[in-house]
């Protein structure tokens, strides 16, 4: 899958301002929403998930490195 790329018209723009929920530039929200896509097959998660149990999966799989790794 290819993330599109994304450059601000305004360079000027500071992170609030491209991040804003009802502002955000619409190239930048495509190119998240496919980068979002990529990550969430990586791991092989369902587009659906609510984001805290993504966080929850992701956290598990973190402890089974870092934790089940050192026994």
């Amino acid at each position: 899958m290819t993330i599109p790329p994304f450059a601000p018209e305004q360079t000027a723009a500071t992170l609030a301002d491209l991040y804003a929920p009802l502002t955000m530039p619409p190239d930048l929200l495509v190119a998240h929403r496919a980068n979002d896509r990529t990550v969430m097959a990586a791991y092989g998660f369902d587009l659906k998930m609510a984001e805290s149990d993504c966080v929850a999966e992701l956290f598990k799989l973190y402890e089974a490195l870092s934790v089940g790794g050192r026994q």
